[in-house]
Order: C-alpha cells, then sequence, then structure tokens
C-alpha cells in the first residue's frame, strides 16, 4: 500500500518466499526491493545477502518488518541492506528518505 501511495515507485514484482525474491530480483534487475525479515523458505537476511552476492548491479534493499529497528537494524545493514524500517513507521514520506539516503551513497 505504502509504493501505491509514492510516487515514482512501480511495483516490478512481488515475491512470496525468500528464493522467490532471490530469483526476481535477479530476473527483474530493480532499483529497489522492499524485503520482509520473516519469509518461508529463506529469511529476509539471507535472501538480501543472496540478492546482493548475484546481482551485477544489487539494488538498494530496505528491509521491513513488525519488529523494532532497535532489534534487528545492525544485522539488515550487516545482511546488504541500505536501510531497515520498521513497518510500523513506513510511510511514502520515509520511503522516499530511505531511497534519497542510499541513492545517494552509491552516487
Amino acid at each position: 500500500m505504502v509504493l501505491a501511495l509514492s510516487e515514482g515507485f512501480e511495483l516490478a514484482g512481488e515475491a512470496e518466499t525468500g528464493q522467490q525474491s532471490v530469483e526476481l530480483a535477479t530476473t527483474l534487475r530493480p532499483d529497489l526491493v522492499l524485503m520482509d525479515i520473516n519469509l518461508p523458505d529463506i529469511n529476509g537476511f539471507e535472501a538480501t545477502r543472496r540478492i546482493r552476492d548475484v546481482s551485477p548491479r544489487p539494488p538498494i534493499v530496505v528491509m521491513l518488518s513488525t519488529y523494532e529497528a532497535v532489534d534487528y537494524a545492525d544485522r539488515a545493514i550487516d545482511a546488504g541492506a541500505a536501510a531497515f524500517v520498521s513497518k510500523s513507521t513506513f510511510t511514502p514520506d520515509e520511503l522516499q528518505r530511505v531511497w534519497d539516503e542510499a541513492s545517494a551513497q552509491i552516487g
């Protein structure tokens, strides 16, 4: 829903499992991946690592969860995510802020 309310972002695909997210990211080559932590098969941390490892130009990965940032932000960054955002604070403005910061870091 946040993506639908955000200008400048377009949904390229949706995955139901961690492995599907890796496959879709490799095939579709999106600029941004919104990754949940709790996924069937492999979790979001492992899926993020795999996406970062197999993509020639890795997308910006933003990890989302119902968990609070204090609990998982460091693990998300260690896995290669640009940011961790709690779903309770994920808004179009927050998506834009995270996108702007991550884009500026990669130039």
